[in-house]
């Protein structure tokens, strides 16, 4: 296939998936097997890194009135109630630590787990069934009484709700398939979290945490010795227009992507995406076991 469409086939899956609660990793690894993408391949493998974070920019553009806010009142809050330990920009970071230092520790076991199929689907499906259960249970339309739920804004979280997401966020790290916003918004909505908060939650902790994440990776699949690295001199030019393409195919489908998804949860909930999820995730185990076979 040219590489051109390729790059735009695989922008689009990244955009498409990374902030859905569907698994990107998973969806990833399975469009490059469908279309013979070598991952032994330095520069593909840098390529998949590149195109995530792509995804990852659109966030503090698509929140950035947001964001502006949170900082103009940190660290009382806009009630001045907050503290500089329950802030929501210093609950997000304390959610991102908890986080990156056992998913650091555990970088050996993630790279064994990144390319297995029976591991992804049994993420996609597990997960999909998980979140199933806690929607139905704590999810409901906006604004309607749910005895459940007590925090309806990410501003009134707590420091136990964030140091409990950081720590149900290490799964989606371990476990390809698990997805990082799925183990976050689930997570969220068992402390108690309206879908909409938990939404919004999953997206600002994502962004120190992919972007840390993105960025080591990218600079060992560059530079790392041992892992099949691919210098930036040894790129030609031909692959600096399929890096750039599938980066901005990736942003912008992304960004789309997450407008579209905000206002779905506050309608509909998540439900679509756990039966989605048990579908696509039944699927992978029985390819997977035929290709075992």
């Amino acid at each position: 296939m040219n590489h051109y469409l390729l790059s735009l086939l695989l922008g689009i899956v990244e955009g498409l998936t990374e902030f859905l609660p569907v698994s990107s990793t998973a969806h990833l690894r399975i469009a490059e097997q469908l279309l013979h993408v070598s991952l032994s391949d330095g520069y593909w493998k840098m390529y998949s890194i590149v195109i995530q974070l792509g995804a990852i920019l659109c966030l503090p553009v698509y929140f950035h009135a947001r964001i502006a806010k949170f900082l103009s009142d940190f660290p009382q809050g806009e009630r001045g109630e907050r503290t500089l330990l329950t802030h929501p920009l210093s609950l997000t970071m304390i959610a991102f630590v908890v986080t990156a230092g056992p998913a650091f520790l555990l970088t050996k076991v993630i790279g064994k787990h990144l390319e297995s199929l029976h591991i992804m689907g049994m993420s996609l499906l597990v997960g999909g069934i998980v979140m199933w259960i806690v929607d139905r249970i704590y999810g409901g339309p906006e604004g309607a009484p749910n005895p459940r739920v007590h925090t309806t804004r990410m501003d009134e979280m707590s420091l136990g709700q964030s140091i409990w997401i950081g720590l149900c966020q290490i799964l989606s790290a371990v476990f390809p398939g698990t997805s990082r916003s799925m183990s976050t918004i689930a997570a969220g909505q068992l402390a108690g979290m309206s879908r909409a908060s938990a939404l919004e939650f999953s997206f600002f902790v994502s962004i120190p945490t992919m972007a840390m994440a993105t960025l080591y990776t990218l600079y060992k699949s560059v530079y790392g010795k041992g892992e099949n690295p691919i210098g930036v001199s040894a790129i030609t030019s031909q692959q600096w227009v399929v890096l750039a393409i599938g980066f901005v195919v990736s942003f912008i489908v992304a960004y789309a992507s997450v407008a579209w998804f905000m206002a779905w949860v506050r309608r509909r909930g998540f439900v679509p995406f756990a039966v989605y999820r048990i579908i696509v995730g039944i699927a992978v185990l029985v390819w997977a076991g035929r290709l075992a076979g």
